[in-house]
């Protein structure tokens, strides 16, 4: 296992190098280091000079992708690219255009962010399997077609609708829970209840559907039916055989999701005014700060690379015979 994983992580190496070359692409398409010193020392007291000193500082002075200046063995490697990069893959993100440790920002915002992914994330799994298990024990009956009724109805719904129906109802008319607004410790609990709520009720649609399907699936399978001829009630087959067989679908849904966990979500985050990493790419990209940016993206698939890793090797506990080579 232990040279499966070496070798996976090797492999991850092109496809970050892959990710990192289409994020400065599509971003220096959009921006030219002349727009970002502009944004960034203000557009009306700027002089060619000062432009030009900000460019060098931060290294925005060099081309792009290819410099046809430098020496030949040079004209790839002094770069902004590959110069950049080797720092990414040193995990040294180093400043913000504005001056501010990224690092330090990144640890500041992550647990924020982390506050309600993971709750709305857990509580969120065990609702939709839970609720899936059961309405597969009444499979076929008006419990059956009023749930799936109900849950095509919230996947057809925007998630703003439910955020700012959310506001309006409990905080506005109610009061029972802030609109927005973060506080660290037991006393920001309150300000985590609705966004949880919402975003746990927001995936509830999609999340039911999708298990259902696979536990139905596994129901048709020879192990249920022998399960049952052996006496086993459907209540015991579905709680012990066939949630554990429907862990490797499962598994491979929850994956997607992992890097959310930690990057935040953008419109939860904007819309609650919550400061996590979520809402950080946002201000970044508005303020055209390619540093956080180019981090953040790197960030995000480093961990969704670990995700993957992390199924292959769960699926060997819930499979044994799964084997990884």
């Amino acid at each position: 296992m232990f040279a499966y994983i070496v070798r996976r992580l090797f492999y991850a190496i092109p496809i970050l190098i892959g990710v990192n070359f289409i994020t400065f692409a599509l971003f220096f398409m959009v921006n030219t280091p002349e727009d970002m010193a502009r944004a960034q020392l203000g557009a009306k007291q700027t002089t060619p000079e000062m432009i030009a000193a900000w460019q060098q500082e931060r290294g925005y002075d060099k081309p792009l992708f290819l410099n046809l200046q430098a020496e030949a063995e040079n004209k790839l490697l002094d770069t902004l690219f590959v110069q950049e990069s080797i720092k990414l893959f040193q995990f040294e993100f180093g400043q913000s255009d504005a001056g501010r440790q990224i690092s330090a920002d990144i640890y500041e915002r992550m647990w924020p962010s982390l506050s309600i992914a993971l709750p709305t994330f857990v509580i969120g799994l065990v609702t939709t399997i839970a609720i899936a298990l059961l309405i597969v024990l009444f499979r076929g009956s008006p419990l059956d077609t009023a749930t799936m009724v109900l849950a095509v109805t919230i996947m057809s719904i925007s998630g703003l609708f439910y955020i700012i129906a959310g506001q309006v109802l409990f905080s506005k008319i109610w009061h029972w829970v802030p609109i927005s607004g973060y506080q660290s410790g037991w006393e920001g609990v309150k300000f985590l209840i609705l966004p949880v709520l919402i975003g746990v009720f927001a995936g509830l649609g999609s999340g039911i559907r999708w298990y259902r399907s696979i536990f139905l699936e596994e129901m048709n399978k020879d192990y249920v039916r022998t399960a049952r001829a052996k006496g086993l009630s459907d209540l015991s087959v579905l709680s012990v055989h066939v949630l554990r067989n429907g862990m490797l679908p499962i598994l491979t849904g929850v994956v997607v999701v992992i890097p959310s966990l930690f990057m935040g979500s953008l419109i939860m985050e904007s819309f609650f005014g919550i400061p996590g990493l979520g809402s950080y790419t946002i201000d970044a990209i508005n303020a055209q700060d390619f540093s956080i940016v180019k981090a953040m993206v790197f960030i995000g698939s480093v961990l969704y690379i670990l995700g993957l890793v992390l199924t292959d090797i769960s699926y060997t506990i819930f499979d044994p015979r799964v084997k990884l080579g």
